[in-house]
């Protein structure tokens, strides 16, 4: 049987989850476990759909069956919207038509992985910088399926101790940093700016991590819970120099956890 997860009852459907084991008890790995959710995210993409597809460890796994499926012929007329440059060049070397926002706002369905997500189906995404994008790629799209190995789910959004992203224009960032982190001073707020490791492999020895935009991102580490998601959103969002921030809020529609016994399939209900 595939592991209940049942601290994401509040959010999910009232029908039984979906579960699907696996042959014959295994060891997989991480990877491993992603594909299976990506491939099975993938089985609800359509011949004729506009998809959003997401970036980074997981989400390629899903961008490599959608080329693999259209090379196939058993996916046909699918248009792509990339959240990153990277993606955008992994779908063109493997054959995915693609476009934009300017020519279609509005998507069938977006496939994306993500960092962190709570027993209310909000995320954290944007570890590896790409969150401004995700989040007006995944924000207009009818489906938002996200794919996500167990080790993602967390108690409450900062509580696996990694990186709450924001990303932020360059200009007079340690300003920017030390308000984010006096934001959150209750719940013992770090915030670091994210570098490219140096020659050395020292982690602050190194350039900014500047993202497709031309911003920095800062990683903000809590110790303890933040509260009200909503209202630390909008705090955020507040300060000026600030982009945009790595919680995704209300936006997932299906997760799909992937697990050693099974993978486990979470609806959110539609109120």
């Amino acid at each position: 049987m595939a592991i209940p997860y049942h601290h994401f009852n509040l959010v999910t459907s009232e029908k039984p989850d979906m579960e699907m084991p696996f042959p014959s008890p295994v060891v997989l790995t991480q990877d491993e476990l992603k594909r299976i959710a990506a491939y099975k995210a993938v089985e609800m993409v359509e011949s004729g759909m506009v998809v959003g597809l997401g970036t980074g460890s997981t989400a390629k796994h899903a961008v490599d069956r959608i080329g693999e499926l259209l090379h196939q012929g058993k996916l046909k007329n699918i248009i792509g919207i990339p959240t990153s440059t990277k993606t955008h060049e992994q779908a063109l070397s493997l054959g995915i038509p693609l476009s934009d926002l300017d020519s279609h706002p509005v998507l069938d369905i977006a496939i994306d992985g993500a960092d962190e997500i709570d027993p209310n189906l909000n995320l954290v995404k944007g570890r590896g910088g790409s969150l401004l994008r995700e989040k007006m790629v995944e924000g207009v799209c009818k489906k938002f399926v996200v794919i996500v190995d167990e080790s993602k789910l967390v108690k409450y959004i900062g509580g696996s101790g990694l990186a709450m992203p924001v990303e932020i224009v360059p200009f007079c960032w340690k300003f920017t940093a030390k308000r984010l982190q006096d934001l959150f001073e209750y719940a013992g707020c770090v915030a670091k700016l994210r570098t490219f490791a140096s020659s050395n492999g020292m982690e602050n020895g190194g350039l900014p991590f500047v993202t497709d935009n031309g911003n920095y991102v800062v990683d903000l580490y809590f110790k303890r819970d933040i509260g009200d998601l909503k209202a630390a959103s909008d705090a955020i969002l507040r300060l000026a120099g600030v982009v945009e921030h790595g919680m995704f809020l209300d936006m997932a529609t299906t997760v799909i956890v992937a697990g050693d016994l099974g993978v486990t399939i979470k609806n959110k209900i539609i109120k």
